[in-house]
């Protein structure tokens, strides 16, 4: 039997997915309407708005669906309640990069990832490589534009 894998996530992209379902639920109607106007039309096979309307309700599905499956294998979790010494999800780490320049990013889930706003994906590489690791360890992480040290100056739980 197949176990579920949960996802792990912040509360706070956990209230985004929760809005976004139910914003996409409330245009579930407006899809319905518009495809009823467009039916009034005629001849199905020639009428763009139709095809358009059915083709969003199914983008509509496609997207609710998904966004029920994360939330139900979501596993909100709360950096604040955590410490230690390792990189671990929800940690906010401080590296210093290959120009002795300090960069932060907080460790997140899929659905939260941001790399311009300093979040990135326990999945991503760099993510994946900083897992685990302490103060002072020293990260190669290869990504397309070749090799990246890293040096990890800080781990915070805030």
């Amino acid at each position: 039997m197949a176990t579920v894998e949960k996802m792990p996530m912040l509360a706070e992209g956990y209230e985004t997915l929760t809005a976004e379902l139910k914003r996409l639920k409330a245009e579930r109607p407006l899809i319905v309407d518009a495809i009823e106007e467009a039916r009034a039309h005629g001849d199905l096979s020639e009428n763009a708005e139709y095809h358009a309307a059915k083709e969003r309700q199914g983008q509509i599905e496609a997207q609710i669906s998904d966004i029920e499956d994360k939330l139900s294998r979501a596993q909100i979790i709360d950096p604040t309640t955590l410490s230690g010494d390792k990189v671990v999800f929800g940690a906010t780490v401080t590296l210093i990069d290959e120009d002795d320049k300090p960069v932060r990013y907080q460790i997140v889930g899929q659905t939260e990832a941001d790399a311009s706003a300093g979040r990135i994906s326990y999945n991503s590489p760099l993510g994946r490589a900083l897992i685990g690791r302490r103060v002072e360890d020293e990260v190669e992480v290869t990504v397309p534009s070749g090799d990246r040290y890293y040096l990890v100056a800080k781990i915070e739980f805030i």
